[in-house]
């Protein structure tokens, strides 16, 4: 096979000039100015031996891992001779270093390099004497010892573990003085790299070197329009003060652990509607169901003869280790844009309810509305109430289908959270005026305890719930958070469709009673 032909020595320095030139007339695919910035800061550092270490943050999809691959396209021309190595590191291997690694192939995939470069043990790429080797920084990744003598990078440095990079990569650079990079989108406070921005910050102003660059969605939108339009349709969908907003696009960190619904964000979900029993003519309800398990004692104890509904409530929230079933009602209002409101017009608990009667009551409430949609907890003891509300009602699949089971994981619950967090930030999320009964007060101490902790991993997974301490004084279940729950599922109603009429007739498909009582769930 011929190798290809080496170009003019004029023309090759020419090409290596600068990045930007090289970006333009080698890959043709040239940086923008807020790209170019901090690629030559981090060029002339390595040039003359400065050994700094750079911040360079972007709001997504802006291009700093387009920034980074180009950059390291360039350095392995630059250094080819005289040979040496980058170093780069990822959270994870897929898909992260497995994307790192292809977005540089593609780059040395140019006119010039291709051919001439080799990929060895799967993450090695080498032009002539100059190399870059791809790692994950996952906590359980075994690192092979290697060393930067060119550029050390950690890629979405705010979902790598401080230890792992302290341990396994900084030493890399230490016997060259290597000049280091992280990059990322803000997270929280505690991570690698917002410890790492506030250092490099305090080292700026002593001595007035820029080492960080911050890049958000105004900066790019200013020079690429079809992102502008995107962030905007991005901050309409979840709201500007919506915790992936405030981070990913406009790079403001947020605590790792507070509250979740502060006062400004419970005002937003007060609206001025009152509580109803009756569906109204012409709107579209959804019921939106938390199953707990059932109680037989507790059953027992709650229906007591003669007494009212609140002194039920009562004796149900007085149950501090139980678990409720709740029910909260929606209509569905699709008139002021493409994503619908959610307006909230009533809720019902159970506690240790026998899975037959709340089947009959639920199957009632749900003709009683005509609910276009039930979305139903299919969790371990949810799962046979779903399954027989589907036989009665359709499941979503089904022609007429109306009962949505959801199951949940620790991936599901934080996504859910994400997601009810965007349907209030927007203001799509109203519920009834207080109106002094047991469950709305439950509620709204559910809504104000309620707490969040996110983490720094690459899927920004967030823990959320109430965790005070299980008790009741008389008017609070204290540590539940039954009906939080039940109301947040509204969230996945955003991807349903809404077809035909609100009082559209149930599926019947038989009386599965017998069956229930039957099953051991």
């Amino acid at each position: 096979m011929t190798q290809p032909s080496e170009p003019p020595a004029g023309a090759i320095r020419h090409w290596l000039a600068t990045i930007g030139r090289f970006s333009r007339l080698i890959l043709d695919r040239p940086l923008r100015s807020y790209q170019l910035a901090p690629a030559q800061a981090i060029l002339d550092s390595i040039f003359e031996g400065a050994g700094r270490r750079f911040v360079v943050m972007m709001s997504r999809q802006a291009g700093k891992n387009e920034m980074a691959a180009q950059m390291e396209a360039y350095l392995l021309n630059l250094y080819r001779r005289i040979g040496g190595q980058i170093v780069k590191a990822s959270p994870t291997f897929k898909p992260q270093t497995v994307n790192s690694m292809l977005r540089l192939e593609e780059h040395l995939n140019n006119a010039w390099n291709k051919g001439l470069w080799q990929k060895r043990q799967g993450y090695i790429f080498e032009l002539n004497n100059a190399r870059c080797l791809f790692f994950s920084a996952a906590p359980q990744a075994n690192v092979v010892g290697g060393t930067a003598s060119i550029l050390l990078e950690c890629d979405e440095a705010q979902d790598v573990d401080p230890v792992k990079w302290r341990k396994d990569f900084d030493p890399m650079g230490a016997s060259t003085n290597v000049t280091t990079v992280f990059f990322g989108t803000a997270w929280t406070s505690n991570t690698l790299l917002a410890t790492t921005t506030a250092q490099l910050e305090q080292a700026q102003r002593k001595d007035g070197v820029r080492r960080v660059f911050k890049v958000s969605a105004e900066e790019v939108g200013q020079e690429v329009p079809a992102y502008a339009a995107y962030v905007r349709q991005r901050v309409e969908m979840l709201g500007r003060d919506h915790p992936l907003i405030k981070t990913q696009y406009f790079l403001e960190e947020i605590d790792d652990q507070t509250g979740m619904f502060p006062p400004q964000r419970q005002a937003l979900m007060r609206g001025d509607h009152g509580r109803r029993h009756e569906p109204e003519p012409g709107h579209r309800y959804a019921l939106l169901i938390d199953v707990a398990g059932e109680d037989e004692q507790a059953v027992a104890s709650q229906h007591v003869p003669g007494q009212g509904v609140a002194i039920q409530y009562r004796m149900m929230l007085g149950n501090p280790q139980r678990d409720a079933t709740a029910l909260t009602v929606v209509d569905v209002d699709h008139t002021h844009g493409s994503l619908p409101t959610y307006r909230v017009v009533d809720r019902k608990l159970w506690l240790g309810e026998a899975h037959t009667a709340l089947y009959r009551e639920l199957l009632a409430l749900a003709r009683h509305w005509h609910a276009a949609w039930v979305v139903v907890d299919a969790t371990g003891v949810g799962a046979g109430l779903a399954s027989f509300l589907e036989e009665a009602l359709g499941g979503r699949g089904q022609p007429g289908g109306r009962v949505v089971p959801v199951q949940f994981s620790r991936r599901l619950k934080s996504d859910l959270g994400w997601s009810f967090l965007g349907v209030v930030e927007t203001g799509r999320y109203r519920d009834y005026e207080p109106d002094g009964a047991p469950e709305t007060r439950q509620f709204w101490y559910e809504v104000e305890a309620c707490q969040r902790e996110v983490r720094s991993d690459p899927n920004h997974t967030m823990r959320w719930g109430v965790w005070d301490n299980v008790a009741y004084d008389g008017l609070i279940a204290y540590g539940h958070d039954d009906l939080l729950i039940s109301a947040s599922l509204c969230a996945l109603l955003d991807d349903l469709g809404w077809p035909g009429p609100a009082q559209g007739a149930a599926v019947e498909i038989g009386d599965p009673l017998e069956t229930i009582d039957a099953t051991a769930w």
